[in-house]
């Protein structure tokens, strides 16, 4: 008689491989779906908790998302490479560096355009919207540089604690970099984590670049490795 298999820690960690995202090409975007996008659509990735979009976006130089619109959303991107062009219906003009965040509140109603700002290079960004708490929210924009530093970075918080961005939800989005990753995930929450670069590996789970995990398991979460991560602590849905 065979035993099962299916232990707790695999049925409450479950990766979601870069290779089975959605995909989007057009002449000059080439993008990635974690969830259901667009398009794409897939039953069983519709969003984790109150998260919603992680798209890894390629723009080919001088091109990008004309004027649209949105509402009811906290749009995060962050900017891995090159520099995005951003203009709003609030007037606001800006471009966001490699390593810099942005977030965009759409609340009530906004209407924004992307662009890639270089004419010769490519502009390689995550785009991320999460639920927010409450509907018909004055429209916002929040940017930052954080300082790169090892371990875990605090980078988005509902009350905009020491100089994060401040997100219309009770969750908390942190930027790793380095060495082994170690968290401690309080009841009642879940853990969405992203893999930018590099490989992680802990029990029943082994992530590489583009790969994400999904965590309903308090208590603690340690995987050895290195790399850069975006890691999302959201309520239990």
């Amino acid at each position: 008689m065979t035993t099962s298999t299916h232990f707790p820690e695999v049925i409450m960690h479950q990766v979601r491989p870069a290779a089975e995202r959605g995909h989007s090409q057009l002449s000059w975007l080439n993008s990635y779906h974690s969830f259901s996008f667009g398009n794409y659509y897939d039953p069983r990735f519709q969003g984790f908790s109150h998260l919603r979009v992680i798209n890894e976006d390629q723009v080919v130089a001088a091109a990008g998302f004309a004027t649209h619109g949105h509402r009811d959303m906290e749009i995060i991107s962050y900017v891995r490479q090159g520099t995005l062009a951003h203009q709003d219906s609030l007037g606001t003009r800006e471009k966001i560096q490699a390593g810099e965040f942005q977030l965009m509140r759409a609340g009530s109603g906004i209407r924004h355009s992307e662009f890639n700002a270089s004419a010769s290079e490519p502009v390689h960004f995550m785009q991320i919207w999460i639920e927010p708490a409450q509907r018909g929210l004055t429209p916002g924009y929040q940017q930052r540089a954080f300082a790169t530093q090892e371990g875990l970075q605090v980078i988005a918080t509902p009350d905009g604690a020491d100089g994060s961005l401040q997100v219309a939800q009770d969750m908390t989005l942190y930027r790793w970099q380095g060495g082994p990753l170690d968290y401690v995930l309080a009841p009642g929450r879940w853990l969405y984590l992203q893999l930018l670069t590099g490989q992680l590996n802990g029990p029943g789970v082994h992530l590489a670049a583009g790969d994400g995990l999904q965590v309903r398991e308090s208590g603690p979460f340690n995987l050895q490795g290195q790399g850069e991560a975006l890691l999302f602590d959201l309520p239990a849905a």
